[in-house]
């Protein structure tokens, strides 16, 4: 089976590899152009690019390749299959046409939920118990193409975005390898995806999507913290300085936010207020519960543990994170 490989960041790395191990002819890789990257803005090539350069194989790099050069590139290669994973750009029509087995691409949810470009993240910001991968014949749309296979997996209590990442990049390697050669033989009936997604779109993260509202619920922040972690990261601010949260708990309250109901409080006013700095943690009011921060970074300093960070920087209770 001739086997055209397009991919860009570390979650394709597994499966090129695992398609590579099975013994498939990979007759070429076709990954983002390199990009600058640093103080130094020097050109960084693609995880992808760097395993398919180790590996030996043909690295194809077009700036869009929709054009019409590109197409013909990859129509030369004469491929029995496309394997598509996280590549960055749409694939066009013509490409999608090209191979008799179709492109397939290798999509980190359990369609139809979590259409979109970062379905990982949005799986644990939105507490999600269950994810997984589906293996998709590609259409025009986006990520509506006839299911081939799926494969579960779950969260973990404490499941961040990037232990969920290798979670999925390994379950998708497998899974891809154990549907080819199903796929060659005959032996898949697709499935139809309904027209509507089960969930939102799952939208590329942005940064400023990391920024805390502490009138959100400490359950809501907590998660948020895991899905940013490691980025862009959950964040925040303390003496006007940018507070990075990398890892906090929830109280649990027996009967709900009692501190919420104390005469004369206000949880949406009081949110973001520290109640407790001590060994444990920094204790912070949220919009509904206290969330206890036990890891955090303020900038331009290391990453570290809060009762760590306590003895160097003085916190008392009534201060706010903004």
């Amino acid at each position: 089976m001739r086997v055209v490989f397009m991919g860009t960041p570390d979650f394709s790395v597994g499966t090129l590899q695992a398609i590579a191990e099975k013994g498939y002819e990979i007759v070429g890789v076709v990954t983002q152009p390199d990009k600058p990257k640093g103080r130094g803005k020097q050109m960084q090539p693609t995880p992808v690019k760097e395993a398919a350069l180790t590996l030996g194989l043909p690295v194809y790099q077009p700036s869009k390749v929709r054009t019409p050069e590109a197409v013909e590139m990859i129509r030369s290669m004469n491929p029995d299959v496309i394997v598509v994973v996280a590549f960055g750009q749409i694939i066009p029509r013509e490409i999608l046409e090209l191979p008799p087995l179709g492109c397939i691409n290798v999509h980190a949810s359990l369609l139809p939920a979590y259409r979109g470009a970062a379905p990982i993240q949005w799986a644990v910001i939105n507490g999600e118990p269950i994810s997984g991968v589906t293996i998709m014949k590609m259409d025009e749309g986006l990520d509506t193409g006839d299911m081939l296979a799926k494969t579960e997996v779950v969260l973990e209590a404490d499941e961040t975005g990037g232990s969920l990442f290798e979670k999925l990049s390994a379950a998708g390697a497998k899974l891809l390898t154990d549907t080819l050669p199903l796929l060659a033989d005959g032996k898949i009936m697709p499935e139809a995806q309904p027209k509507e997604s089960t969930t939102e779109y799952a939208r590329m993260i942005r940064k400023e999507d990391g920024h805390i509202e502490w009138t959100k619920s400490a359950v809501e922040i907590e998660r948020l913290i895991r899905g940013m972690n490691p980025w862009p990261s959950a964040y925040t601010t303390l003496d006007g300085k940018s507070l990075k949260i990398w890892k906090a708990r929830v109280v649990a309250m027996p009967g709900g936010d009692l501190f919420s109901r104390l005469p004369g409080q206000d949880p949406k006013k009081s949110a973001g207020k520290i109640w407790v700095a001590d060994e444990s943690g920094i204790h912070v009011k949220t919009g509904d519960g206290i969330l206890i921060i036990e890891e955090l970074q303020l900038a331009g300093k290391k990453r570290m543990k809060t009762a760590d960070f306590l003895r160097g920087y003085f916190v008392k209770p009534g201060m706010r994170l903004e």
